[in-house]
């Protein structure tokens, strides 16, 4: 392999290795972001549940007191 040859190779292993770092850079990035991501939307349905249990708790108290009126008007 000549002086040139060796070179070239040299670079391109060099390119090849800063490319995979970049990569595995953004990768690392974009990975962090998924996970807060998914760490913030698990608390957004805790809190819709939440929510809807409270609703539903409520809705359960009004349609009892609903049915305490019907049944003493009767």
């Amino acid at each position: 392999m000549s002086k040139t040859e060796s070179n070239s190779a040299k670079e391109l292993t060099e390119a090849m290795e800063e490319t995979m770092q970049r990569l595995q850079g953004r990768f690392k990035g974009i990975s962090e972001q998924l996970e807060s991501k998914l760490d913030e939307m698990g608390a957004r349905i805790d809190d819709l549940e939440s929510d809807v249990s409270e609703l539903m708790t409520q809705a359960g108290m009004e349609e009892q007191a609903t049915s305490c009126h019907v049944t003493s008007k009767n």
